[in-house]
């Protein structure tokens, strides 16, 4: 199995391109505007890593505060923010469970694919520790403001296949009121080649044997969405 720790500590830049070769399709964007519109909101973009949807958000919102626990992997964000060539973004280094921010400070926030490490890396309960999460996001954002989580619902798969160890993460989302949706978030590689490279790096041997084997230059790959109000 992949060090996902190892990863986001000392892998960011092969970390960032596989990321920018997900969602070639550009779903992810209008299924969030879907939700809840963004534009000139105030958003909060947590477990940011490389900067992928604080750098689509950016152009969009009236502000931008990415959260990162990886000052490896923010470090890449605020490289990328900086070229944009946008001013109206903050970013800094803060675990989901404790937010370097005044109550009700923004009208969004968006866990993207991090949330569940703060449930399943946890030495305790991991119901505790989401829950925490949860409650501190819903502290930053306003009474009219929206929490929306993305997670990985399979990879490899055309429709819907969530890794099993998090199902129940998933129920528990539901559980506290969260309504869900999924969208096709397809890998478009530029090679098999590197199809290949990538897919060894991130998801492991077995992947990696089975993208050969299919020829997938275009790797399946189906994204969850969880959104409710925050109040």
């Amino acid at each position: 199995m992949t060090d996902l720790r190892a990863v986001y500590q000392h892998y960011a830049d092969q970390y960032g391109l596989l990321v920018s070769r997900e969602d070639h399709e550009g779903n992810i964007l209008p299924a969030l505007n879907h939700i809840r519109p963004l534009t000139r909101l105030d958003i909060i973009d947590l477990g940011s890593g490389t900067g992928r949807l604080a750098c689509m958000l950016s152009p969009l919102a009236r502000s931008v505060h990415a959260f990162d626990i990886s000052q490896h992997m923010l470090d890449i964000a605020i490289a990328k923010l900086q070229a944009s060539g946008f001013v109206n973004w903050k970013a800094g280094i803060a675990d989901h469970r404790k937010l370097p921010l005044e109550d009700d400070v923004a009208d969004v926030a968006i866990s993207g694919w991090s949330l569940v490490y703060a449930a399943i890396w946890s030495p305790e309960p991991w119901q505790r520790q989401g829950d925490l999460a949860l409650a501190e996001i819903q502290r930053v954002v306003r009474p009219t403001g929206t929490v929306i989580i993305l997670e990985t619902l399979g990879t490899g798969h055309e429709t819907p296949h969530p890794p099993e160890e998090l199902v129940p993460y998933f129920d528990h989302l539901e559980a506290n009121g969260f309504s869900s949706t999924w969208i096709r978030t397809d890998y478009r590689f530029d090679s098999l080649a590197e199809a290949k490279t990538l897919t060894r790096f991130f998801f492991g041997d077995e992947l990696a044997h089975e993208v050969v084997e299919r020829d997938w230059i275009v790797l399946p790959e189906c994204t969850g969405i969880w959104w409710r109000a925050a109040r």
